[in-house]
């Protein structure tokens, strides 16, 4: 590990440097990888349902443990062998880590490693990143010989743990740190962010697409399946000299109080960033006529 730079009272590096390290968290759909990133954050800000393909794009969010700050990537399911719009989510998890410090590989240990598990597992130990196994869904001692089994895929030792529950996610966090670089300490001050925009529209709108063209970059996964993105995604974005926030948002289909599953969840994040935003675009199809969904 490099050595630590050394820091002020609040924790800014003295030289220069205040980068907060990224994690990604990679997995096969339905591991539960968002549920542990909830776990990790301390609240429910990944969209979390029972089945599989429900996280889609990369997701990064902002997390500290032990007084110290680093990024978590949440990522969609990465199957090797995908084809159509589960192929495209499985490009933008290993997209994540081209931008990663280190990897967070979480399995099910309650159905041990498949053959997808082992293929990315290959792709992982090619990378030259540090890994950390978290094997996932060990709910109590009576399970933990499952995640010992995790050990033959090579990515040394797996951390049992439950994201539902939390047990052991306190040693899997530790391991995480030890294997970031050295993250920068805890702030307790404002910290002024760039300004923010939020994208709004119905669905399958167009609003990734600007997104994308906007950063310059495949950010944001785009398909011609209305409601691809559900959680909310944010790229930086400099216009005029000045950098800006514009966060891409799950299309709106209806007032939150009648969805239900992922798109309940997703029309609360939508709403949440709206009200952080300090501008709203919202988009509309030129080729269709106003709808009422506009209109609302």
């Amino acid at each position: 590990m490099a050595s630590q730079a050394p820091e002020d009272e609040a924790g800014h590096r003295l030289d220069g440097t205040d980068r907060q390290p990224v994690l990604a968290i990679v997995g096969r759909p339905n591991v539960g990888k968002s549920t542990l990133v909830n776990r990790i954050l301390g609240r429910r800000a990944a969209v979390v349902e029972d089945v599989p393909g429900v996280t889609r794009d990369r997701v990064a969010y902002d997390a500290t443990w032990n007084g110290r700050r680093f990024v978590v990537v949440d990522t969609g399911g990465w199957e090797p062998d995908a084809r159509g719009l589960a192929a495209r989510v499985a490009e933008q998890a290993r997209a994540a880590l081209d931008t990663a410090d280190a990897v967070l590989f979480v399995v099910d240990s309650t159905v041990g490693a498949t053959d997808a598990d082992e293929a990315v597992a290959r792709v992982l130990q090619r990378s030259g990143l540090p890994v950390v196994l978290a094997a996932n869904k060990v709910d109590d001692a009576r399970t933990e010989a499952d995640a010992a089994a995790l050990w033959n895929l090579g990515l040394g030792e797996p951390y049992p743990v439950s994201s539902l529950h939390g047990r052991g996610s306190g040693d899997l966090l530790d391991a995480v740190l030890a294997a970031l670089p050295e993250a920068p300490r805890e702030r307790f001050e404002e910290v002024v962010g760039p300004r923010r925009v939020a994208l709004l529209g119905r669905p399958n709108v167009g609003k990734s697409s600007l997104l994308n063209r906007l950063a310059g970059t495949e950010r944001s996964l785009v398909h011609d399946v209305a409601g691809t993105t559900r959680d909310p995604v944010d790229e930086l974005v400099t216009v005029g000299g000045e950098t800006w926030k514009f966060i891409d948002t799950a299309g709106l289909r209806r007032r939150v109080r009648e969805a239900s599953g992922a798109e309940y969840y997703s029309s609360l994040r939508t709403a949440a960033a709206l009200e952080a935003a300090e501008v709203a675009i919202v988009l509309l199809d030129a080729g269709d006529p106003l709808t009422e969904q506009d209109q609302r």
